[in-house]
């Protein structure tokens, strides 16, 4: 009980602390963790690789058998044992990669520019799709390159499309002319079922400079080397058509605009009634191709920029190759 002598001393102070009051620092100790990115890249397609693998097997025993037409049927597998038992397995090595080799330089060279060039640019492309046609003297289609379109400019799209064709023709015409050194001349007889190549004009050029002007009845006769840069030359002058998306109508587009889509309707108007004149349809897959893809270039994402001088030139004479490049007639049956 308080006693009223004794007071009791005056109560502490009271604090009254609130929540919001409190303030809470804390500290990470830990070692540092290295910062990893939570991207994971896709993975790449195998098709492409499959596709190379096949081109090579195909220009391979087309090569190797002669540039005979290969189907692949039990018929055909005993035929190319049967020249391997005739020629040896040395000699049928030699001629397939002889052949098979140059042309797939030139093919991937090709496909290289427009691929290289892509990536330079950052605009969204495959890598090169080979297309394997045993069924040809050629043993393949060339390849392509697909694109998304409606992101390159026109400079852009000019440097793609141009660089293909001249780093395949880089390649393409040294192994031609180093087939001709290494060609020899024979008469031949035109008998009936033969076949005969014909020969585009910067080819007539190399011959006349090694072998001179031949006789009526005389022909060179093609060995696997000559024969790739023959295949690799008539691809690219095929490719400078200045047609829709090929690589000459690219081109074109660049250096006219919308005016080249008119330039290519009628190019397209007169293969057309050419093969109808002659009656030689060996083009029609060709145009069938064309039409399905558009003859009419699509625009670039500015038609507005500037090419430049030198491109300009560099385009026309690109283009020009396909004078000297190109034979309407590639295989003559007799």
């Amino acid at each position: 009980m308080p006693d009223e002598n004794h007071p009791l001393p005056p109560p502490d102070p009271v604090i009254y602390v609130q929540p919001q009051d409190y303030q809470t620092e804390v500290k990470d100790f830990s070692s540092p963790q290295p910062a990893f990115r939570t991207s994971i890249r896709p993975p790449r397609s195998k098709v492409p690789l499959i596709l190379f693998v096949l081109t090579c097997l195909s220009t391979f025993i087309v090569g190797a058998t002669h540039n005979n037409p290969f189907v692949p049927v039990p018929r055909e597998f005993a035929r190319v044992y049967n020249d391997i038992q005739l020629v040896g397995w040395t000699r049928f090595f030699i001629d397939g990669i002889s052949y098979a080799g140059p042309l797939m330089l030139i093919l991937l060279s090709h496909e290289m520019g427009h691929y290289l060039q892509s990536r330079r640019y950052h605009i969204p492309a495959t890598r090169p799709l080979f297309i394997p046609m045993p069924l040809t003297p050629f043993g393949t289609m060339g390849a392509v390159i697909l694109q998304r379109g409606g992101i390159a400019d026109r400079k852009q799209m000019f440097d793609i499309a141009v660089t293909g064709p001249l780093a395949g023709l880089v390649f393409a015409l040294p192994i031609a002319y180093w087939g001709v050194l290494n060609s020899t001349v024979a008469v031949t007889l035109k008998q009936p079922g033969s076949i005969s190549y014909g020969e585009p004009l910067i080819l007539q050029w190399m011959i006349n400079m090694v072998h001179g002007p031949l006789a009526a009845n005389q022909e060179v006769i093609l060995n696997p080397l000559l024969f790739a840069g023959w295949v690799g030359i008539f691809i690219t002058a095929l490719n400078l058509l200045p047609i829709g998306q090929l690589d000459g109508g690219h081109i074109l587009y660049t250096l006219l605009g919308k005016k080249a889509n008119l330039v290519s309707r009628l190019l397209m108007a007169a293969a057309v009634g050419y093969m109808f004149y002659t009656g030689e349809f060996g083009y029609s897959l060709l145009i069938l191709l064309l039409v399905f893809f558009g003859i009419n270039h699509p625009p670039t994402a500015n038609d507005r920029v500037p090419l430049g001088t030198p491109r300009i030139i560099i385009g026309w004479l690109t283009l020009a190759f396909f004078i000297i490049g190109f034979t309407i007639t590639p295989v003559i049956i007799y």
